[in-house]
């Protein structure tokens, strides 16, 4: 199926209500979740929200696309063969959800032919909707009621940043919750620092990957993030004029995930590659 722009247009639509309507759930005043499960680590867990709002938005897709396939961060591949598979973290950031800090986010994106089409991710507590369609660049909203239809009237079209060196950059990163991990990024860490004009670690891949695309840091790399993590905050970057790819021609993916301007991502992926980032105590 060839992704027109009405057919990605129609996709995008469904995502934005959709991660609205799993948001608009997540940030109701509720006390703290509780912790159902974890994942690599006792420390890298799953909450009773996460599950909820994922629930939530599998309902919403296949009621309104029954014949799509979804590929979730909790409840893994539903469907085979569809024309669309929609690619899903319900909570992409849950240890800042569960503390109570504003960085998380409901990331939905749409894949046909193996590519990313149409992509949204809603982070509530920042007042913003992202939005991408492939070919059509990216954009930010501050309509978190948005319900279908027509897009919200308050687009903003969104830049990364230019021209800027590494030693001049602000950089995103994140780290992973394996101990033998840490112990390399750390390192890598150390490396970097110095080099750059400072790190920022928010706590949620797709928050950072949207700021890059509005301009708020300039490059952003991490190790260990999943396909769910940054398929449509990929989107948004790439269509706001970002690199993003993993080392050596590779793409991103949990080895490694480098996005920021051309220039820049030259330099910060060259630099990567000589530390041997992809590579764990």
């Amino acid at each position: 199926m060839t992704a027109r722009g009405s057919d990605a247009g129609a996709l995008l639509e469904l995502a934005c209500a959709t991660a609205c309507e799993a948001g608009a759930m997540l940030a109701g005043d509720r006390g703290r979740p509780a912790v159902v499960g974890t994942k690599s680590s006792p420390t890298d867990v799953v909450t009773e929200m996460d599950r909820a709002a994922e629930r939530l938005i599998r309902d919403r897709i296949e009621a309104a696309r029954p014949g799509d396939s979804i590929l979730g961060e909790e409840g893994g591949q539903t469907g085979l063969g569809g024309p669309v598979r929609w690619i899903v973290d319900p909570l992409d950031g849950t240890v800042n959800y569960l503390y109570g800090l504003p960085d998380w986010a409901v990331s939905i994106a749409a894949e046909q032919d193996g590519e990313i089409v149409a992509g949204a991710v809603c982070v509530p507590r920042r007042g913003s909707l992202f939005g991408a369609v492939r070919g059509d660049g990216s954009w930010r909203s501050s309509d978190l009621g948005y319900a279908g239809g027509p897009l919200p009237a308050d687009r903003e079209s969104l830049a990364c940043t230019g021209g800027v060196p590494l030693d001049r950059a602000l950089i995103a990163t994140g780290f992973g919750y394996e101990r033998g991990r840490r112990s390399r990024q750390g390192k890598v860490l150390s490396v970097l620092l110095p080099r750059v004009r400072d790190i920022r670690r928010n706590g949620a891949c797709a928050v950072d990957l949207c700021s890059l695309a509005a301009g708020n840091v300039d490059g952003y790399y991490e190790r260990g993030v999943q396909y769910w993590d940054i398929a449509a905050g990929s989107l948004i970057a790439r269509e706001a004029g970002a690199m993003v790819g993993g080392l050596a021609g590779r793409p991103a993916g949990p080895s490694m995930t480098v996005a920021a301007g051309p220039a820049l991502f030259t330099e910060l992926h060259d630099l990567l590659l000589g530390l041997d980032a992809e590579r764990d105590d």
